[in-house]
């Protein structure tokens, strides 16, 4: 459901029916484009984005949309994913608990990340690394 949001197209599986093993360039293309979207990434306006090095994001089919540039991190080196630190906070609604399917997962932590979208100031304290400033284009 979430994927299919990104991506715009109901024919497109969820996070749930896709897993990690079936995210191709493509996906990750529109999900980036939709990121430079809702962003307004173009010619005056340009991101940096740190990511890893999955093979999405270093293959050669990945169109990466005007103004958003990804750098990459260091191989094997989780600690300088500031992702890694979301982890705890995205994961607590679903601490403990079980669910019925893995949509009603999917929803749930769907929501729990729009609250955490509101929260810019908490996200940039636990993800503002010194460092960033120094690294990209």
């Amino acid at each position: 459901m979430v994927l299919q949001s990104v991506v715009g197209s109901s024919s497109v599986p969820s996070f749930a029916q896709l897993g990690s093993s079936g995210l191709t360039a493509q996906i990750i293309a529109a999900a980036l484009t939709f990121f430079a979207r809702e962003f307004e990434l173009g010619a005056k306006k340009h991101i940096i984005l740190a990511v890893d090095r999955a093979r999405w994001y270093i293959s050669h089919d990945l169109e990466i949309p005007q103004g958003l540039h990804l750098t990459f991190l260091p191989s094997h080196s989780p600690e300088l994913q500031p992702a890694e630190r979301l982890w705890t906070i995205v994961d607590e609604p679903i601490a403990n608990q079980s669910f019925e399917n893995l949509e009603h997962l999917e929803e749930v932590l769907f929501h729990r990340c729009q609250s955490l979208l509101k929260q810019q100031d908490f996200i940039q304290g636990l993800t503002g690394f010194h460092w960033w400033i120094k690294i990209g284009a």
